[in-house]
């Protein structure tokens, strides 16, 4: 059976184990549902740091986002992030703005990053524009616009490889990223024995 093997990059926060994907990319880009068809292909687990957020919190996010304002907000973002990379051996999906933290992208600099890149209109149906990230406060296509001008130079600058999303399967996103990242996927068993 095989196993992903991914080089290990030389820093890591607290030294302990290093992801062997980590998602980028705007609300919109699927990076959680792109993560989970990559952890299963992978036989790893799958981290979402919306989520840790959300648990620790005990509260959606767009809650804690308005609830706490911007700048605690990135920070939690910061905390919940560093942890993950600092002791997440798996896939690990870091959508949104968190990338912009100095300090989370010096701990992304040289690892196994993948931008997942999408297309406004695609976005727009993903999210419905009432999603519970941040981005989907105010008003939503010029929000989003906005943030990925701004986002994304940082995104091309942290990945290894780009995938396009727009309109494709997860799954499909997902054997492209394990390609783009050099990584080993274990075999495909849904085409086994279904007698096709």
């Amino acid at each position: 059976m095989s196993t992903a093997v991914v080089p290990q990059p030389p820093h890591r926060p607290g030294g302990g184990p290093a992801p062997v994907a980590v998602l980028i990319g705007p609300p919109g880009a699927g990076c959680e549902a792109v993560g989970a068809a990559l952890a299963t292909r992978l036989g790893v687990p799958l981290r979402n740091v919306d989520r840790d957020i959300e648990a620790r919190l005990g509260r959606p996010l767009a809650e804690v986002f308005v609830d706490l304002g911007e700048t605690a907000f990135r920070d939690l973002e910061r905390e919940c992030a560093l942890a993950a990379l600092a002791d997440h051996a798996g896939v690990l999906a870091l959508e949104g703005g968190a990338v912009l933290d100095g300090v989370v992208a010096g701990a992304l600099t040289g690892g196994p990053v993948a931008f997942l890149e999408v297309g406004i209109a695609h976005a727009a149906r993903a999210l419905g524009f009432n999603d519970q990230r941040p981005a989907a406060l105010g008003t939503p296509r010029s929000t989003w616009m906005h943030l990925m001008q701004g986002r994304r130079p940082r995104y091309l600058e942290l990945a290894r490889t780009v995938v396009t999303v727009d309109d494709r399967d997860a799954a499909v996103v997902a054997d492209e990223v394990a390609a783009g990242l050099g990584l080993t996927l274990l075999p495909d068993r849904t085409s086994e024995g279904d007698g096709s």
